[in-house]
């Protein structure tokens, strides 16, 4: 059997990207572009390809431009996707999952540069928040299945050597909330609605944007996890705080949009509802700039607002 070594050597450096970077949190994945013919299109495509749930894929250059009237780099979008099977596997076990469902990608190549990156969560980022063990098999399996597909979507591309200095939170990781749905179960749907519509016109009040949904409990019921009444994610982001700090962290949409969750289980009245804090992006990849850490502080304090608003 003859070797292929063009093959070999890019599983091996595939496999050496990962190792270097077992201890960040989050992973950049980088291939020369030099003839432009990888673009978010064709990586979204490649991920439809393997059986991935596409949520969104958002040229966020328009949205700068039309709102600031420029952009930082020749090309930047936000892409969020899940693989059902995966996660429905992990939720059993690890229902903290639905934060990083769907994952969250930002797609970039920087100004004047010949190469397109793709940053997105490490299994020890995801580890760290959700409580998964980071060795956790399924997990690791999951992770390895992203890490396929952009190597496949990108040719010659490999993982980045990074060295953040993984920091001290300055708070919680997870912002929770909780609601109290003392109803009949005939009257939950109708329940929901009214919490989720008041909810929904604050954050959009408030400046953000409802960039997907997806009712999670539903893959959960049809995969055997009858548990919850309902289990909803939104993808939730505001222009202005990806836009200032992907200036210089275009890396952060691995954090953008945020995933927030919904669920209440079966026979009790307590709705959870919860999303990762932006303590994360400051703690995992160095986001230490004042304005950048203005911004990302002043939409936490207003999406805690609206959504306290909405379950008072």
């Amino acid at each position: 059997m003859k070797l292929n070594f063009k093959v070999l050597a890019a599983a091996l450096l595939l496999t050496f990207g990962m190792a270097l970077n077992a201890a960040q949190d989050i992973r950049i994945f980088t291939a020369d572009n030099n003839g432009g013919k990888v673009t978010a299109k064709t990586i979204e495509q490649a991920f439809k390809d393997a059986g991935f749930y596409i949520t969104g894929n958002n040229d966020m250059n328009k949205a700068f431009e039309a709102k600031f009237k420029d952009h930082a780099h020749d090309a930047y979008n936000l892409m969020t996707l899940h693989k059902k099977d995966a996660v429905t596997t992990l939720a059993k076990k690890y229902p903290e999952i639905a934060l990083f469902t769907p994952l969250s990608m930002s797609i970039f190549t920087k100004k004047g540069e010949k190469t397109i990156s793709v940053s997105s969560m490490a299994a020890a980022g995801i580890a760290k928040i959700t409580g998964i063990p980071a060795d956790n098999a399924d997990l690791a399996a999951y992770m390895k299945e992203v890490a396929d597909v952009l190597a496949k979507a990108m040719p010659n591309g490999k993982f980045e050597a990074l060295s953040y200095k993984i920091a001290k939170p300055e708070g919680d990781l997870i912002k929770r909330f909780t609601y109290e749905m003392d109803v009949e179960n005939d009257e939950i749907e109708d329940e929901l609605d009214g919490l989720q519509e008041e909810m929904e016109a604050g954050l959009e009040t408030a400046g953000f944007v409802l960039a997907g949904f997806n009712k999670l409990g539903v893959d959960y019921a049809a995969a055997g996890n009858d548990k919850y009444d309902f289990f909803d994610v939104y993808s939730i982001c505001k222009v202005a705080v990806i836009y200032e700090v992907s200036k210089t962290h275009p890396e952060a949409g691995a954090f953008a949009p945020c995933t927030f969750y919904m669920y209440k289980i079966k026979g009790e009245k307590e709705v959870h509802l919860a999303y990762p804090a932006v303590y994360n992006w400051m703690s995992s990849i160095d986001v230490t700039d004042e304005a950048s850490k203005g911004v990302l502080l002043k939409a936490q304090d207003a999406m805690n607002a609206a959504v306290n608003e909405a379950t008072e």
